[in-house]
């Protein structure tokens, strides 16, 4: 049965347009995995969880989405140095930190979009009109425990390379992939959306695999709980780090 009516159905939901409310809002887990669709089918066989509303209110959106992933792969971000590459207002690290990170180094190209909380945050280094193509270590002063990605505008298998640098031997990468942005003009129909699953499995193929020429392999992919606000379909990954399989190390 579709995800809305079954909520419905059973009381999770007085409607099926709440129901798909809450999908939207990344509150509805089956088995463990946030339900991203209206659609997805569920059996009465499945455990349904419904998270509460009254939970951690994020600086934006992504917070959700980075939540999801770390839950989703069972990664423990507590006492660790991270950089957010794309760090925008902020959504990825004010997630981090609620999970006691250690230390983020927040990466923009921008300048002035970090929000005040994260940006006040004394464990927060804010590294504004930066681009994460162009960066190493050295920036820092130190490799990093985890990066998280969440950028626009640009494939992120270009940012790869910048990854390699920063991260420790055995460290770890989140990254939420964005189909609208790996697979071409000829894959983005109107209103700029990739509507065409093919197209957004070429596109998770794309990054996965370009990933492991820089010693980034996939622990599997799952769909983000939350679409982009152009209404695309993203997907989250985590990926290993192994430094001997960098391609030219």
């Amino acid at each position: 049965m579709r995800a809305d009516a079954y909520l419905a159905l059973h009381g999770f939901a007085d409607s099926r347009e709440r129901a798909k409310k809450m999908i939207e809002e990344g509150r509805v887990f089956v088995n463990g995995a946030a339900v991203s669709k209206p659609s997805k089918d569920i059996l009465d066989s499945d455990s349904v969880e419904i998270k509460s509303a009254e939970r951690y209110e994020y600086v934006s959106r992504g917070g959700y989405k980075l939540e999801a992933a770390l839950e989703y792969f069972g990664i423990d971000v507590d006492g660790l140095v991270c950089a957010d590459l794309g760090a925008s207002s902020g959504g990825f690290s004010d997630c981090l930190l609620s999970r006691g990170a250690k230390k983020i180094y927040a990466v923009d190209c921008g300048s002035g979009q970090l929000a005040k909380k994260i940006r006040d945050d004394e464990r927060v280094v804010s590294i504004e009109n930066t681009n994460a193509r162009f960066i190493d270590s050295t920036l820092f002063g130190e490799q990093v425990d985890i990066a998280v990605m969440d950028l626009s505008f640009i494939s992120q298998t270009l940012v790869f390379p910048a990854v390699s640098r920063i991260l420790k031997d055995g460290g770890l990468l989140v990254s939420l992939i964005k189909p609208q942005f790996e697979v071409g003009k000829s894959g983005v129909g109107k209103n700029g959306i990739v509507k065409n699953e093919k197209f957004r499995a070429q596109a998770i193929e794309k990054v996965v695999e370009n990933a492991r020429l820089f010693g980034l392999f996939s622990r599997g992919v799952t769909d983000s709980p939350i679409k982009g606000g152009d209404g695309n379909s993203e997907y989250l990954t985590v990926f290993d780090f192994d430094k001997s399989k960098v391609q030219g190390e």
